[in-house]
């Protein structure tokens, strides 16, 4: 499968996963700033954006192969990935499997406990068929900071300080994109992460976690680096699940700093 992409920028590659939502577009925010200094390829995973669902099953193993397969196909062995969310989670597992070089995963899943399985299930679902009522009406609310922070208060430390244009489009990506109820039930029905031991990743490894974080809640970081004992941790203060939304700054500071 090729997957829909983008490329700006020159200089070092890297590669941008997203979890949830719109596609690469849940990049903008940051997508110029790392493209000042890097190539930048950012891609839809197979039943977002703009790259068809997968004939099979979803599941982190099998978009992982996709974006194994991607990298794979364009030449792009050793390149630097980061992820947010599911895809801080797919490209931990990459680095687990040893694809790629330098890894920075943003708040990413797979590492709760069942009971915060559990919760992350009950609590996202119905945010996801609330956004998927109100569709139409979504740049209306979101244009607003009384509608973004009723809407987004489990995805931001501070909705109501976002612009319409930064939330937007992970919003209609949750509502619209045909592959979000699959690879939910692979986050909340699937095996957890598992991890790499010390030594066995291709390149550094950095974890960057929002400890206002709601989605994946911060106590989740101390299983992540306990798995991959390789990994650096970073705390993004005041900051809920998105980093590239809440303090894209920092986010963009440590992926160039993390990453070769």
């Amino acid at each position: 499968m090729t997957l829909n992409h983008v490329r700006r920028g020159s200089g070092s590659p890297l590669l941008l996963v997203h979890g949830l939502g719109a596609g690469w577009r849940s990049w903008s925010p940051i997508l110029d700033e790392l493209a000042e200094t890097r190539e930048v390829i950012a891609v839809d995973l197979p039943g977002f954006g703009e790259t068809p669902p997968l004939t099979g099953e979803v599941s982190i193993a099998t978009l992982s192969d996709a974006v194994a397969d991607f990298i794979r196909d364009q030449g792009l062995d050793g390149i630097s990935t980061v992820g947010q969310s599911m895809g801080g989670r797919i490209v931990l597992e990459l680095a687990r499997r040893g694809v790629g070089g330098d890894t920075v995963a943003l708040d990413p899943g797979g590492f709760w406990s069942d009971r915060e399985l559990v919760a992350f299930g009950a609590t996202l679902r119905p945010s996801i068929a609330l956004v998927r009522a109100l569709r139409g009406m979504l740049p209306s609310l979101l244009g607003s900071a009384v509608g973004r922070s009723v809407l987004l208060a489990q995805l931001s430390a501070r909705p109501w300080a976002l612009s319409r244009e930064t939330v937007l489009p992970d919003v209609r990506g949750l509502a619209d994109a045909p592959s979000t109820g699959a690879a939910l039930d692979a986050l909340t029905k699937g095996p957890k992460q598992q991890g790499a031991p010390a030594g066995t990743v291709p390149g550094r490894v950095t974890i960057g976690w929002g400890r206002r974080d709601l989605v994946t809640v911060p106590r989740q970081a101390a299983r992540a680096q306990e798995l991959y004992p390789d990994a650096v941790l970073h705390w993004f203060e005041r900051c809920g699940h998105f980093p590239q939304w809440d303090a894209p700054e920092e986010a963009t500071r440590l992926i160039l700093d993390s990453t070769g």
